[in-house]
């Protein structure tokens, strides 16, 4: 079996970490998948790194038009089987390339936002032009299929996501997967030295981006803690990532009365350590979110888990349900929640932490992604073997 993914960004994100992520388990069983993307973008260093070989893609001209005559020669000459697209700018790309191509490869995108596709051609034509939509998560297909409206919702995005139209039998729901090789239980390391942190202090961690206009709840995350830091003097609240709220973070920290207990990391690349240095993860997201891998990274470090009932993110918290799960946007369910479980710590042994990763691994390693990867073309290609028959 032959598979060509087309990724035309490759500048980071939980989707081109999930391309490369899928790639690399399919070829470790037996497929033969190959990455087609640009080159010299930030998340090419990984690709590297992995050792997964790239087709590197030319500039996409006009309309994208080089890089649809580069990717119909690679499905003309290459005979793949399987052309799976990742992002939603990749979808109309791939359809014109295929037919191109002059060739009749079956044609796979991944959903891995917890909405359809923005414009109305791609939720009338998609599904009729594809063979197959994988959502990340049953939320993501629950909104492609039926759509969903928060109208309430101070997040404009979230008041209305339409469905997609068409056969939405072709979608199905394979989630995300994370390496559990390298996330499981073990010491803390040193990041609480370079962090100033005591090894007796409690830390809570929010661990992602940080961007305009709300980041993933970092604010709110800190007027929780400025309710309860008082209640819980050895707790410490760090904001772990990057993004254009710096300033606007460091001002909280200081107008809320938090200097010395809250802090804004330097970025931190070794994740897997990260999660074995803090105490709690808390993901107080206020946006869209079509699953939360960062909750089972956490889980698989063996970590309780404090996150918004939001979206896709439960089908995570309930892969091991250890933590909360809290109202989305409210400052003192959060609050409460972060000082139950600092005044009583789930003090887990190796051994329960072990169990936790071990519940992760059994559902959402890269091993199950690759293998239900693996059976869904199978059954994709059976079909169009039993058309011909």
């Amino acid at each position: 079996m032959k598979v060509l993914h087309l990724n035309t960004l490759l500048t980071g994100g939980g989707t081109d970490d999930q391309c490369v992520k899928v790639i690399l388990a399919l070829r470790s069983l037996g497929v033969d998948a190959r990455l087609m993307g640009p080159e010299g973008r930030e998340f090419c260093k990984q690709v590297v790194a992995s050792k997964l070989p790239q087709i590197i893609s030319p500039p996409e001209g006009p309309l994208k038009i080089h890089f649809m005559r580069a990717v119909a020669r690679e499905i003309r000459h290459g005979g793949y089987d399987i052309v799976h697209a990742h992002h939603g700018r990749d979808y109309w790309p791939t359809f014109f390339s295929v037919a191109l191509s002059l060739r009749h490869p079956k044609i796979i995108f991944t959903r891995h936002l917890a909405k359809s596709p923005r414009s109305l051609p791609s939720r009338l034509a998609l599904l009729h032009l594809c063979d197959h939509v994988i959502a990340v998560s049953k939320f993501t297909e629950l909104v492609m299929k039926r759509g969903f409206d928060d109208p309430n919702s101070p997040e404009p995005e979230r008041h209305h996501r339409p469905r997609l139209l068409g056969d939405v039998s072709k979608i199905s729901v394979i989630h995300c997967g994370i390496d559990t090789d390298l996330f499981y239980p073990k010491p803390s390391g040193n990041l609480r030295k370079e962090w100033g942190i005591g090894e007796k202090d409690f830390i809570f961690a929010v661990v992602g981006g940080y961007d305009y206009p709300r980041g993933k709840g970092q604010r709110e995350f800190l007027k929780a803690a400025a309710q309860i830091h008082h209640r819980l003097p050895h707790a410490r609240f760090l904001i772990i990532g990057r993004g254009s709220l710096k300033e606007i973070l460091q001002e909280d920290i200081c107008t809320l009365g938090l200097k010395g207990k809250a802090f804004l990391t330097p970025y931190c690349r070794n994740i897997p350590d990260l999660m074995n240095t803090i105490n709690c993860l808390v993901h107080p997201a206020i946006g869209t979110e079509s699953f939360g891998l960062v909750l089972l990274e956490a889980f698989a470090s063996g970590r309780p888990v404090i996150a918004s009932a939001l979206d896709g993110i439960p089908e995570a918290f309930h892969m091991v349900g250890k933590g909360k799960l809290v109202k989305p946007e409210s400052i003192e369910e959060l609050a409460s929640a972060m000082l139950e479980i600092g005044n009583n710590p789930l003090s887990f042994s190796m051994e329960d932490r072990w169990e936790m990763h071990n519940q992760v691994a059994k559902r959402a390693s890269l091993q199950i992604l690759g293998k239900r990867t693996l059976e869904l073309y199978q059954h994709i290609l059976e079909k169009k073997q039993d058309k011909k028959n």
